[in-house]
């Protein structure tokens, strides 16, 4: 599907998922990146980008994702992103 769709950002997502699975975390962190380097507002990204960056030991990178999701989120009034980020935010800053 991504063959035919490269720049689908749920395929591009799902794409990412599966990489993590396969313990190839720094190529999902690439996709993921790419995703939000072409669309900041595809809040989805930053909660996965900050723990792909929590599983890389980039602890300081994942508190930076997560509060630009937060700001993001906010700006788009989606208050279930916003409240999944800072719940990862402070999880990780305790």
């Amino acid at each position: 599907m991504l063959v035919s769709e490269p720049e689908d950002e749920f395929l591009n997502y799902a794409l990412a998922l599966e990489l993590e699975k396969e313990g190839l975390v720094s190529e999902a962190i690439r996709t993921i990146e790419s995703i939000l380097l072409k669309n900041e507002n595809y809040t989805g990204g930053y909660y996965k980008l900050g723990n792909l960056y929590e599983q890389n030991g980039q602890k300081q990178r994942a508190i930076e994702i997560y509060r630009k999701g937060m700001d993001v989120s906010k700006r788009q009034k989606e208050s279930k992103a916003f409240g999944e980020l800072n719940e990862a935010l402070q999880n990780l800053e305790d």
